[in-house]
C-alpha cells in the first residue's frame, strides 16, 4: 500500500474521540473555486483554516466518487476510485503539468452554482493536457510516486481504469450495452483492450494518482490543525459501476447481467410512494463464502482517506427493502434480511480495531436496526427538522436524547436548508421553535446550530449554508427530483469576521 496512505490509515485507526465536538457538513464541489466547481486548492485550505479559526473539529464530506448522470455523489462509477472534478488546476499548475495558456478560453462560471455539464468539458481538457505533460515530465519524483501508486493500488485501479477507458470508447454507454466480449471478458479479450486502449487506460491512472496526491495532501493538512474529515459511502453502489461489472457474483444479477431486483426504501418522509434507486442488491450469502473480503476492502480504502465513515442507509445491514427490478416505483417491495453483525464482526477482525463508523439511521428504524447500531457502539443520526415538525417524536428533540453517542445535526444533504424550511412550515411549528429557544426565528437556522452545540450529542454537525442562513435557493439536494441538485457553491466573502466570531463563541459556550 502506498506510504501515504499507511500513515494516512495509521491516523484513522486511532479510536474515535470521546469529547465534545463540532464541524460543518460541506461537499468539496461547494468550495469557492476560479475553475466552475469546487476543488482541493486554495479554497479547499482556505476553508480548513475556517475551520480552525471557528474551534471546530470535523469536516463531513459527502461520497469522493467519481459521478455519473444526474451528479449524484450517491451514484458512483466506483466504490474506490476519487472525483477528478476535484482535482486542482492550480495545483497542477504548481506541478508544471499545465500551463497559463492552457486555461485560456475558461468559460465564465457562476461562483455560487455548478454548471456540471460545461464543467465536465472544461476540466477533462485540462486533465489530459495534465496527463501529455506527465508523459514529458522531468519529476523524477512523481514519476516514482506515479509508479508506486499504480502498484500499490492494482487491486481496484486496474479494472477501474479499464471500466472507464472502454466505457469512453463505447461514448459513455453503460456496460451492459457493450459487445458481449466486454461485458464477460475473458484474460485474452482483456490484453487486447488495454492494448488498443493503453494511452486511456492511463489517463485514468493517472488522474486517480493526482486525485490521492491532492486529497491526501489537503488531509495531512486538516489533521496538523486537529481537524478530522468524515467521509460517507452509500450502502449501495450504481449498476453502471466497475463495480458490479467486476465483481457480478458479488450481486443479484440474471445470467446477462441484469439486476432481478434494486434496492430502495418505502413510503417515508421524503415521498409517498417511496424512493426506487435502483441499484443491484447484494448477494449477501455469496460475501459471506469470501469472507466479506470487497466490503473490507472497499472500507479499508475509505478510512486511509478519512477519518470517519458515515455509511448511508446503515439499516440497510439488518433488513433491506427489495423491489422486483420491473417495478416503476418502490411501493410492492419487502424486506429481506440482511447480513447483519456479522459483516462488521468480520471487519473489525480484519482491521483489529473499533470501527470509526457514523450511522445514517433515519427514515424506519425498527428496534432490530437499533440494537445493531448500538451493539457495534456507532453513533446514529439526529435530525432537528424532523424533531421540531412532530414534538411528539422523541428521537430528535435535544432534552430528550438518552446518550451522548449520536450525532445531532440541523440538517442534511437531502433537507432543505433550515431557512428555507422554516418558511414552509405551518405557523404551529414556527410557534413551538420560537417558545422552544426564546426566540424570534428570523435567524432560525443559527437557533438550531445553538440547540445541536448544547445537546449531549458528542458530535454537532451542521451544514454551511445554516451558517450562512442562506434559504430554500441553496439546497444541495432534493430526493426524488432529478434535476438542479447537488450544484450549491459559496463564495470566499461569505465567511465573514462577524461570521467567524460567533461560531467560535457559540462553540466555546457549549463546551465543544
Amino acid at each position: 500500500m502506498d506510504t501515504k496512505l499507511i500513515a494516512a490509515e495509521e491516523e484513522a485507526a486511532a479510536p474515535a474521540s470521546k469529547e465534545r465536538v463540532s464541524g460543518i457538513l460541506l461537499h468539496p464541489t461547494s468550495l469557492p473555486s476560479p475553475y466552475g466547481i469546487g476543488d482541493l486548492g486554495d479554497g479547499a485550505y482556505e476553508f480548513v483554516d475556517f475551520l480552525e479559526k471557528t474551534g471546530q473539529h470535523l469536516w463531513q464530506t459527502l461520497p469522493l466518487g467519481p459521478t455519473g448522470f444526474g451528479d449524484s455523489p450517491y451514484q458512483s462509477f466506483s466504490a474506490f476510485a476519487g472525483q477528478p472534478l476535484l482535482i486542482s488546476p492550480g495545483r497542477l499548475l504548481e506541478d508544471h503539468l499545465l500551463t497559463e495558456e492552457d486555461l485560456e478560453g475558461m468559460p465564465e462560471w457562476d461562483p455560487r452554482k455548478v454548471d456540471y455539464g460545461e464543467v465536465i468539458l472544461f476540466k477533462t481538457g485540462l486533465l489530459k493536457k495534465a496527463w501529455a505533460a506527465f508523459a514529458h515530465t522531468p519529476d523524477k519524483t512523481l514519476l516514482e510516486e506515479y509508479e508506486q501508486f499504480c502498484q500499490e493500488e492494482k487491486d481496484w485501479l486496474e479494472d477501474y481504469a479499464f471500466f472507464m477507458a472502454v466505457k469512453d470508447y463505447h461514448e459513455g454507454r453503460w456496460w451492459l450495452d457493450w459487445e458481449k466480449e466486454l461485458i464477460h471478458p475473458d484474460e485474452k479479450t482483456r490484453k487486447r483492450w488495454q492494448k488498443k486502449l493503453a494511452d486511456e487506460i492511463g489517463y485514468y491512472n493517472f488522474i486517480q494518482f493526482i486525485f490521492q496526491k491532492q486529497w491526501l495532501e489537503l488531509k495531512a493538512y486538516a489533521n496538523e490543525r486537529g481537524i478530522e474529515i468524515i467521509g460517507d459511502i452509500p450502502i449501495f453502489v450504481a449498476l453502471d459501476s466497475v463495480d458490479v461489472w467486476a465483481n457480478k457474483k458479488l450481486f443479484q444479477l440474471d445470467s446477462k447481467g441484469y439486476p432481478t431486483c434494486v434496492a430502495g426504501v418505502p413510503p417515508d418522509y421524503f415521498s409517498a410512494t417511496g424512493q426506487l434507486w435502483g441499484n443491484p442488491l447484494y448477494d449477501w450469502d455469496y460475501h459471506k463464502e469470501t469472507g466479506y473480503s470487497w466490503w473490507i476492502a472497499r472500507i479499508r480504502r475509505q478510512l486511509a482517506l478519512t477519518d470517519y465513515l458515515r455509511i448511508d442507509h446503515f439499516r440497510g445491514f439488518e433488513a433491506y427493502w427489495s423491489v422486483p427490478a420491473k417495478e416503476e416505483t418502490a411501493i410492492n417491495g419487502s424486506w429481506i434480511k440482511g447480513p447483519g453483525k456479522d459483516l462488521f464482526l468480520a471487519m473489525e477482525k480484519a482491521f483489529d480495531q473499533e470501527l470509526p463508523i457514523f450511522a445514517e439511521d433515519l427514515g424506519i428504524i425498527t428496534p432490530e436496526v437499533e440494537h445493531l447500531r448500538d451493539s457495534l457502539g456507532f453513533p446514529g443520526m439526529k435530525v432537528l427538522q424532523f424533531g421540531f415538525e412532530n414534538m411528539e417524536d422523541k428521537n430528535y428533540i435535544p432534552h430528550f436524547y438518552t446518550t451522548p453517542n449520536c450525532i445531532c445535526y440541523t440538517g442534511t444533504h437531502d433537507n432543505d436548508t433550515t431557512m428555507g424550511w422554516y418558511q414552509t412550515q405551518p405557523e404551529l411549528v414556527k410557534d413551538r421553535i420560537r417558545r422552544y429557544g426564546n426566540t424570534d426565528g428570523n435567524l432560525v437556522s443559527l437557533d438550531f446550530i445553538r440547540f445541536c452545540m448544547g445537546s449531549i450529542a458528542r458530535y454537532a454537525i451542521f451544514p454551511l449554508q445554516d451558517l450562512l442562513v442562506l434559504g430554500s435557493e441553496a439546497r444541495m439536494n432534493t430526493p426524488g427530483v432529478a434535476a438542479d441538485n447537488w450544484a450549491f457553491r459559496y463564495v470566499k466573502e461569505d465567511l465573514t469576521d462577524e461570521r467567524a466570531e460567533w461560531l467560535l463563541k457559540t462553540t466555546q459556550l457549549f463546551g465543544r
